[in-house]
């Protein structure tokens, strides 16, 4: 081709038409450049194309951390309800005085110091903020959600960790006021086989009375019975959150 042209100037040039060479040197210049443009468009739109790909591939993992923190949340809202229900009833009974009338409630109330709190997977979300395609999503709607959504998470680890906390250091002080021996045999162990030892029901119950009295005990049952509804409120704000990711993310262009 580039041989075709060039024999086309030389009989310009040689038959004199230097006006016509000139035209012709033009449109030879204007096709160049429109050549170049058009590789340039190509190679942008491949390009584009390739970073579309990418973007995507980071948020299929975002969406299905997601999801996975969603289905964490339906276990962690159950249980939180659930103990949070129990120690308000045992709050009722202590305020009645009528905690001798269900000492089975207050057994199940120990579930208030189990140390356990919401783990979200942002393995994701970590690496798409530190890819070079983070900034596709900014000023979107995918942006303000996620990063709403992220806000919510540290909300929620720094309200766990201090109940976490407060309960530890709790439990830490029982530990130095009582033989929780009677106690853990009686909470852990079938009560059929509890007959077989020599300890008798009676001091069974007398410790465990004595344990659940203590004023620790009743302020970890007392702070279950109010705080479990803040956690569980922040959960369901996360799920609600967390569902208009996954659903963004399914109609993000």
């Amino acid at each position: 081709m580039a041989t075709f042209f060039r024999k086309i100037r030389r009989a310009l040039l040689s038959e004199g038409k230097t006006t016509q060479y000139f035209k012709y040197a033009i449109g030879e210049i204007v096709l160049v450049v429109i050549g170049i443009l058009i590789a340039l468009q190509i190679n942008n739109w491949n390009q584009a194309n390739k970073d579309k790909k990418a973007l995507k591939e980071y948020l299929v993992k975002v969406k299905a951390h997601t999801n996975e923190d969603l289905k964490q949340l339906e276990e962690i809202t159950y249980g939180r309800t659930y103990i949070g229900e129990l120690c308000k009833q045992a709050r009722v009974r202590i305020l009645n005085k009528t905690e001798d009338e269900d000492l089975s409630l207050f057994m199940q109330c120990g579930a208030a110091f189990a140390d356990y709190a919401f783990k979200p997977n942002i393995s994701g979300y970590e690496a798409l903020r530190n890819s070079s395609y983070f900034g596709k999503i900014n000023n979107t709607t995918l942006d303000s959600l996620l990063t709403k959504y992220h806000n919510l998470l540290d909300d929620i680890a720094e309200n766990e960790n201090s109940y976490n906390e407060y309960v530890i250091n709790q439990e830490a002080y029982l530990s130095t006021q009582f033989d929780r021996s009677l106690i853990l045999a009686s909470a852990f162990l079938p009560q059929d086989s509890l007959n077989t030892y020599r300890t008798p029901q009676s001091d069974y119950v007398a410790v465990f009375k004595e344990y659940t009295q203590s004023a620790t005990y009743r302020n970890v049952i007392s702070l279950a019975a109010w705080q479990f509804d803040a956690m569980v409120a922040q959960y369901n704000q996360l799920k609600l959150l967390g569902q208009s990711v996954v659903n963004e993310i399914d109609t993000f262009e």
